[in-house]
């Protein structure tokens, strides 16, 4: 079997095509994957180190821009259905998979106009206009929240929850305390804003400890900073004498999840998925710019179900983070009712779904 997985940009996009591969992988040894993003998403330096193939076009987003980029964008595109024709007729897939984010649509459009089967993905509660564009023609499409299922030809919407990586579904907290040089059993915070990080979450962080300097000797950190708030938030760290490990970017996400007894973070739809199969209590701060607030939507559903504390980005602050921290530091019966709210929502077996679809399409005359 031949599948191009489609998209990326962001790790919300690419860890549920890479969950996918996996799972394809697992069925069967022969089956050829390769996945198609653009240069300047993180699935170029993430699905090589997977050990998948991939292949490049050129894409942008229209959606927010001015009107100049909104010109280019569409001449990208267009562009872009060339290349993906050029890319299907060199692997012959029996199936296109679009994960989301600018190189999905021109991927899925060539495939449907080539007659290749095609399945969309959409993460979120609150479909993105691409997803809703794709699925008037996509052959399938599998969402992770009943709500979504409106948005789509009812006839070809799946249920399927959105899939996470066999590594973090499998790893121990047992193995993981070298990886960071954490001390065992001290009480682990894990901090990140998405694959670039969040500068408003690092500020809070860098404020919010501060207020929980007594605390110094029983508590440690996994930060992911991003790049260019890196040198800061370990200048922060370092100065007020808080242990832990700091890093542009956290490619043992499976160990760091392990590893934590609370994460703050942001809330979208894949974060969320990997935070509820791993059963962590949360504090979620929803970036307040997505696609029709869908990330607050998100964030409210685990929050109504008692798996999470939401702060909004207008209201965080050092203090406020600090007293949240601290709130869950001394309360470990509501953490562990957090955590269990959680293992309630997760969906260990989406990637099964979806694969399972996928063939099930192939299969079709």
């Amino acid at each position: 079997m031949r599948v191009i997985i489609a998209g990326g940009g962001t790790g919300g996009h690419l860890f549920p095509g890479v969950a996918v591969a996996e799972e394809l992988a697992r069925r069967s040894s022969t089956a050829r994957i390769v996945f198609v993003g653009t240069e300047h998403g993180i699935e170029a330096r993430v699905i090589p180190k997977e050990g998948y193939p991939i292949e490049f076009l050129s894409a942008e987003g229209m959606v927010g821009k001015a009107t100049l980029r909104k010109v280019k964008a569409a001449y990208l595109f267009l562009v872009s259905l060339f290349q993906a024709r050029r890319i299907i007729a060199s692997v012959r897939p029996d199936i296109v998979i679009g994960v989301g984010g600018y190189a999905s649509v021109g991927m899925v459009c060539a495939a449907h106009f080539m007659g290749i089967r095609t399945l969309i993905m959409e993460q979120n509660s609150v479909p993105g206009f691409a997803n809703r564009i794709l699925s008037k023609f996509a052959d399938a499409v599998a969402v992770t929240y009943q709500e979504s299922i409106a948005h789509f030809p009812r006839e070809r919407t799946f249920l399927t929850g959105n899939p996470v990586r066999n590594k973090i579904l499998t790893r121990e907290a047992s193995d993981v305390s070298r990886s960071f040089s954490l001390v065992r059993d001290r009480f682990t915070v894990l901090i990140f804003g998405g694959s670039l990080g969040a500068r408003t979450i690092n500020n809070a962080a860098g404020e919010a400890l501060h207020y929980l300097l007594d605390l110094r000797d029983n508590i440690q950190f996994i930060h992911q900073t991003g790049e260019k708030d890196l040198k800061d938030v370990m200048d922060t760290y370092r100065k007020l004498g808080f242990s832990g490990a700091v890093m542009p970017f956290i490619y043992q996400m499976a160990d760091a999840y392990s590893a934590a007894d609370l994460v703050i973070c942001r809330a979208g739809a894949t974060t969320l998925s990997e935070l509820t199969v791993m059963g962590k209590a949360a504090v979620l701060v929803p970036y307040p710019y997505a696609a029709s607030n869908h990330q607050e939507a998100n964030a409210r559903k685990l929050e109504d179900m008692g798996a999470a504390t939401v702060i909004l980005d207008r209201h965080l602050s050092g203090e406020v983070l600090a007293r949240a921290i601290r709130g869950l530091y001394n309360n470990p019966e509501k953490r562990k009712a957090m955590q269990k709210a959680s293992k309630a929502f997760g969906r260990p077996d989406a990637a099964e779904k979806i694969v399972e679809l996928a063939l099930n399409l192939t299969r079709r005359t």
